[in-house]
């Protein structure tokens, strides 16, 4: 059972609420025009191309430069959590992430045709500075309201990013264009645009959102702080045995999302073949969707539980990976059986209304449960350990995908994301979310 206090927490300010949420807006442009949509693509078809490999080389280079980032998370989050608890320091350095995210991202502008290296840097730093502000952002969360309103909390923040990606990319796609090789001088702003946007969008957070920890004295230096820190919290797992559990579960989750979120749309140019047109409709059916599911179902978490909304949400996942497989089998088969004139790229929109669903609430509950798992006092810090969680997964999981797709080809690939959801979910039933929300709330530091 949860304490009186804890569930008797107030609501922050809904001003404070929606600045927090705003971060969330804001650095979706980076996710989606960067990773996902347009320089993903452009990086792979462009500046590498096909060097008679069928986009191999292209595909790892871009998988290896993601997994670089993510392990630089891996090691430094945790580190940076303990010190930002420590120190009361979480908006700090979260304006830090933000301008070297702003910064690093800009610079793609200079990435061109052949300056495969370059590249390679600039996402590794970009994406790395974008993935910690990701940490540091979601240690706020259970500072802005009760346990039991978190989900509701969180899938808001998450809604509210599929909208901004929604309108950074929206822009993108009808000015800037597509990312072909002919249109480069076009789409090469797509780094800039991404870096304004996030400039300007994420305002609000930082005049809106409040650092309620108190500092402790400096008695020793950051980094000896943060050794001693995140060793007691090692310790201390012990004692969190669900939240334990649960990041081995999104250890294998998070893998899975990460190379959707890598490959989907390289997916639909080297398997799916499709036109411009309808990549932007997948653009938009992705966006719209995710949106509703992350809100959908912070509802869904506040009533069931964050565990059972997880488990749904992976199921989900596992539904919309096979289709994701199967769509080239299914429109031939039918074309075959009924004399239709199907064609897959419009069989794979439908595919990704289930995979916009699953991506958006999947994310949500994670967040939210890690957030119902961590003690106030250890928020940045638990947070480091979910951000750690997460860029391994990326790691694990965009260097599976990047080198089976050299040895079988993307689309047979992709069903690795299914043995990775299973995986998840038989890991997550093993997971008490009253017992974890529990331990958080009766924790004493010794």
């Amino acid at each position: 059972m949860l304490t009186a206090a804890a569930e008797s927490r107030r609501y922050a300010p809904r001003r404070e609420i929606v600045g927090w949420a705003m971060f969330d807006f804001a650095n979706q442009a980076y996710t989606l025009l960067i990773i996902t949509v347009v320089f993903g693509e452009l990086f792979t078809t462009v500046i590498v191309g096909d060097r008679g490999d069928g986009y191999r080389l292209a595909n790892f280079l871009w998988s290896m430069a993601l997994a670089a980032s993510y392990l630089l998370v891996v090691i430094t989050a945790p580190l940076l959590g303990a010190v930002m608890d420590y120190r009361a320091e979480k908006k700090r350095f979260l304006f830090f992430s933000y301008l070297a995210t702003v910064v690093s991202t800009a610079l793609l502008y200079f990435v061109e045709p052949g300056y495969v290296w370059l590249g390679v840097v600039l996402i590794i730093l970009s994406n790395y500075a974008y993935s910690m502000g990701e940490s540091f952002i979601a240690a706020f969360l259970p500072e802005l309201g009760p346990p039991s309103a978190l989900g509701k909390i969180s899938g808001f923040g998450w809604a509210l990013g599929y909208i901004g990606g929604l309108f950074a990319a929206g822009f993108t796609l009808i000015v800037l264009g597509e990312a072909t090789a002919d249109n480069f001088e076009r789409i090469r702003w797509v780094g800039p645009f991404a870096a304004g946007f996030f400039l300007v969008a994420a305002i609000p957070t930082f005049l809106l959102l409040k650092e309620r920890g108190q500092p402790q004295p400096v008695a020793a230096t950051y980094r000896h702080i943060a050794r001693l820190r995140v060793a007691a919290t090692l310790s201390d797992l012990r004692y969190f045995k669900d939240l334990s559990v649960f990041l081995v579960s999104l250890l294998f989750s998070m893998a899975g999302v990460y190379i959707i979120i890598a490959f989907a749309f390289i997916y639909g140019a080297q398997v799916i073949g499709w036109d411009e047109g309808v990549r932007n409709i997948m653009f938009i059916i992705v966006q719209i969707t995710a949106a509703a599911g992350a809100l959908g179902f912070g509802w869904v978490q506040d009533r069931l539980g964050a565990k059972v909304t997880y488990l749904i949400t992976l199921a989900l996942w596992v539904l919309a990976i096979v289709f994701i497989w199967a769509t080239p089998g299914i429109t031939e088969i039918a074309n075959r059986h009924f004399d239709w004139q199907w064609q897959s790229q419009y069989v794979f929109l439908v595919v990704g209304c289930l995979a916009g669903l699953s991506l958006g609430s999947s994310q949500s509950a994670s967040r939210t449960l890690v957030g119902l798992f961590a003690p106030l006092s250890k928020t940045a810090e638990f947070f480091g350990f979910w951000g750690l969680a997460n860029k391994l997964a990326g790691v694990l999981g965009i260097v599976l995908l990047g080198t089976l797709q050299t040895l079988v080809g993307l689309q047979a690939s992709i069903l690795l994301c299914a043995v990775l959801f299973i995986t998840a979910m038989l890991l997550c039933i093993r997971v008490n979310e009253a017992r974890g929300r529990a331990a958080a709330e009766q924790w004493q530091a010794p």
